[in-house]
């Protein structure tokens, strides 16, 4: 199997092989639910990292018990695969205050009497020394609760060999999306999509090994066709469907680069390798490509959607949030006027977690490509 085909059928799974490998030899598995919850401190501690997602979750009927429709469909579903007992192969779960909604699944589950591992990190909502140095202090307050749960050491000198390895995979996937600039790519957009997804779904050495065979591969690779436009897909999380922008390709555009949390923001800006590591941790986690929970960052966002557009040549913008998503639904009058300043075509599209049908979906974007074609 090609290294491509390989990180296809990981990306569209709860469970895989690699996993059940690594629970079988005995080691723990640690998910987490966003890109500020910093995997190196995990790994450090010699378990794996696991992104929960809830790829092919239709029934949210036990998570609907605690949460309502108003709540976005992605936080619903993956705590349905929490209480429905799909995630019983993790062996804690740390999360944060990315959202309310995702915020209050650490609530619920607490209550509904969680006895696995489950710490919270508070993210701070600003950028400044003194969130940074708040950050770090709770980061140190996750190490230690980490090191006391499971018998373990984390000690500064594997949290800066951790801080090594990831970003190993993050100059990987740097080059990765680079080969994405050229007027025909190596690969399409929903291809990138699958290949980023199973970077906290098995092992990191067997990640990293991969990608390094899949940039082999990709020489001397164009994919076949011709687009109307090239698009980047921009917004907040719950995209996480290869089939999202398989839908886009199908009709004509071509997805060249994106600045969504669980692919382009996730990998984008390496850790600095400082002398206190969880300060170099806090410090670049902070200045990261920011999610809309930022307060004070709005512009910074638009700047790197603007960048994304330029440097990969893109005609069009397609602005991606989740129904009920107040943290992307919040900024985006703003985010119109400065595409429209910028002289950047923009369609919004709002969907629920699951696709679904996707009727009304192919004719919005059927005519934002003959927009751009005309």
């Amino acid at each position: 199997m090609s290294a491509l085909d390989e990180l296809k059928s990981l990306a569209g799974t709860v469970g895989n092989p690699l996993l059940e490998e690594w629970k079988k030899s005995g080691r723990r598995v640690v998910g987490f639910m966003c890109l500020y919850i910093p995997e190196e401190i995990i790994y450090a501690a010699g378990m794996m990292s696991y992104r929960l997602r809830a790829p092919g979750c239709t029934d949210t009927g036990a998570s609907d018990v605690y949460l309502s429709h108003l709540n976005c469909s992605f936080a619903r579903s993956c705590l349905q695969l929490a209480l429905d007992g799909t995630y019983d192969f993790l062996d804690g779960l740390v999360l944060t205050d990315s959202c309310d909604h995702v915020r209050r699944l650490y609530d619920i589950l607490r209550e509904a009497g969680e006895k696995r591992f489950l710490h919270f990190i508070s993210v701070p909502h600003k950028v400044s020394q003194q969130s940074i140095d708040f950050y770090r202090e709770d980061l140190q307050t996750f190490r230690e609760t980490l090191m006391r749960a499971f018998d373990v050491d984390i000690s500064d000198d594997s949290l800066r060999d951790a801080i090594d390895i990831y970003n190993e995979t993050r100059d990987l996937l740097r080059d990765l999306y680079e080969l994405r600039r050229a007027e025909h790519p190596p690969l399409t957009g929903a291809e990138a999509m699958s290949a980023v997804l199973p970077a906290t779904m098995i092992p990191r050495d067997r990640y990293n090994a991969l990608l390094r065979r899949l940039l082999e591969e990709l020489k001397g690779r164009e994919i076949g066709g011709d687009y109307k436009a090239r698009l980047v897909v921009a917004g907040g999380g719950g995209c996480d469907d290869p089939a999202y922008f398989e839908t886009m390709e199908e009709l004509g555009g071509l997805v060249v680069a994106d600045t969504l949390c669980l692919s382009g923001r996730y990998f984008w800006e390496p850790v600095q390798r400082t002398e206190d590591p969880l300060l170099g941790l806090a410090s670049s986690y902070l200045k990261r490509p920011s999610c809309g929970k930022m307060a004070d960052q709005v512009a910074d966002r638009v700047d790197f959607i603007r960048s994304m557009v330029a440097d990969f040549n893109a005609d069009g913008v397609v602005y991606h949030r989740l129904r009920y998503c107040d943290l992307w639904a919040g900024q985006l009058l703003y985010v119109k006027d400065q595409m429209n300043k910028s002289g950047i075509p923009m369609l919004e599209l709002e969907r629920e977690y699951a696709l679904g049908a996707t009727g009304q979906l192919r004719t919005r974007i059927q005519a934002f490509l003959e927009r751009l074609e005309g």
